[in-house]
């Protein structure tokens, strides 16, 4: 497995996404999802993503249950930030000074180690400045609770404020064929502070892996209620399916591995280090995953494949 520097964090160029093991992508499979997480260490692919908010909890559990014979191989991500205390109607936003210390309090004993390689404030704050939040978060990596701190959905100014309080090391940011926000959102800052990116969802919430049937969806997926998996917006989505499917059918590879390969050809383009988090909860799609790594888009492919970004129907969220 390539590796590569989160600034001076090195991660496998490949991360796993877990959040999916715990809620909003259909049931969850415990062992199921522990034997995924072990299979990923035994490819080389160390950089796990988490959050506090994933299942209330039950994700940072899973992931630390999963590591703890092997805490040594892994670069562990954990997010907090979004406080569903008053219900998922009533969340908000928290970055005050106290609540970045005692969320990262019960990260650590949720996921069973010492010290947090990447934490992450899951969005921009509502009740501090992101000086304050990031201020704390600078004083957790003092106190040897966290080896480097990140940010995810922020925008060029946000980042820029950060970093003047501490180094950020990435910026996790939803990045795919057909979410590209982020390329005017935050991309100057990114390169101008020399901070990595890691995309999540970038193979669409599934979308663009061409096999999610809206109909078949239960009432634990999200997906279900996502603009873009809904109604006439699907309908017109799907010509963005098709033409990864077309590229992929031409190559001899799966859809999703066309996707995933364009996220990687981008690297040179935005000018900073990416890592990629898929999520999956089975080890047959997370061998498919890795092997988009050995995929290189031509020329003529990309050229197929980069305007389908500005087709899509429908909001993200």
């Amino acid at each position: 497995m390539k590796k590569i520097q989160l600034g001076s964090l090195e991660v496998s160029a490949q991360g796993l996404g877990c959040m999916g093991m715990s809620e909003h992508y259909g049931a969850a499979d415990w062992d199921e999802s522990i034997a995924t997480i072990h299979h990923a260490l035994d490819s080389g692919l160390t950089f796990l993503d988490t959050a506090d908010i994933y299942g209330s909890g039950h994700n940072e559990v899973l992931v630390g249950r999963a590591i703890a014979e092997r805490r040594d191989e892994v670069q562990l991500a954990t997010k907090f930030g979004i406080d569903r205390g008053a219900g998922r109607a009533s969340q908000e936003i928290r970055g005050e000074a106290a609540y970045v210390k005692a969320a990262c309090d019960r990260s650590l004993l949720r996921l069973g180690v010492d010290v947090i390689d990447l934490y992450y404030l899951h969005r921009p704050p509502q009740t501090a400045e992101i000086e304050e939040t990031v201020g704390a978060m600078a004083e957790l990596v003092a106190e040897g609770k966290v080896r480097h701190i990140g940010l995810s959905e922020v925008d060029n100014d946000l980042l820029r404020r950060a970093h003047a309080v501490h180094p950020i090391t990435a910026v996790q940011s939803e990045y795919s064929l057909w979410t590209r926000d982020l390329e005017t959102e935050v991309g100057d800052a990114l390169r101008e502070l020399n901070v990595a990116l890691v995309p999540y969802s970038p193979l669409g919430r599934g979308f663009l892996t061409g096999t999610v049937d809206p109909t078949t969806l239960d009432d634990k997926d999200f997906r279900g209620f996502n603009p873009r998996f809904t109604g006439d917006a699907w309908n017109a989505n799907q010509a963005i399916v098709d033409a990864v499917r077309a590229v992929a059918e031409s190559k001899g590879v799966a859809p999703a591995q066309v996707a995933l390969a364009w996220v990687y050809a981008q690297t040179e383009r935005l000018g900073v280090a990416m890592a990629p988090i898929p999520g999956t909860k089975r080890i047959k799609w997370l061998d498919q995953n890795i092997a988009a790594m050995d995929i290189t888009l031509t020329a003529e492919e990309l050229a197929v494949l980069d305007p389908l970004g500005d087709q899509v129907v429908g909001d993200r969220y």
